[in-house]
């Protein structure tokens, strides 16, 4: 099944519809930690996308953990359970995807996001998009450090040579 396919009713750009796909995939296993992903052409075909869009799905899934790109060499699935990334599907992909939600609503994700009524679906994921806010920002902090740490040992070695 391709992504334009069920697109009729789902108004979500083509390369979401292409990450969840791929999601789906990792997810089911078909594609495990370390497995390299089919490259950008591949995925143009499969989806009937350009090679942007293909790009742009991959970087979702980028984005959220599931997989990491070495330049010139491909996409690779992430080990996200082994690695300590508690991964959990954004809301919306589990608000669209009906087999997602039924398998991780088991484990209490209509809790997380507020399935039970619309006023708790919307306190509910304002709390979280505040929480995840609060994670970017203490990220960024993080990083911004480490980039002054980096400069500061480049800066020291500099000056021993």
């Amino acid at each position: 099944m391709t992504p334009a396919s069920s697109a009729k009713h789902d108004r979500r750009p083509p390369y979401q519809h292409a990450a969840d796909e791929l999601r789906r995939e990792i997810k089911a296993g078909r594609y495990k930690p370390g497995d390299q992903l089919p490259p950008y052409r591949e995925l143009q075909e499969r989806f009937g996308v350009a090679n942007m869009t293909a790009r742009s799905a991959l970087n979702v899934l980028r984005d959220e953990g599931l997989i990491y790109t070495i330049q010139g060499r491909g996409s690779f699935v992430a080990d996200y359970e082994g690695s300590g990334i508690d991964y959990t599907p954004p809301a919306w992909y589990l608000a669209n995807d009906s087999k997602a939600a039924d398998a991780e609503s088991s484990e209490g994700a209509a809790e997380k996001i507020g399935a039970d009524s619309g006023a708790a679906a919307g306190s509910t994921l304002t709390a979280m998009l505040t929480a995840l806010r609060d994670e970017l920002r203490a990220l960024s902090a993080e990083h911004q450090a480490l980039r002054r740490e980096v400069e500061e040992l480049k800066k020291a070695q500099q000056s021993q040579s």
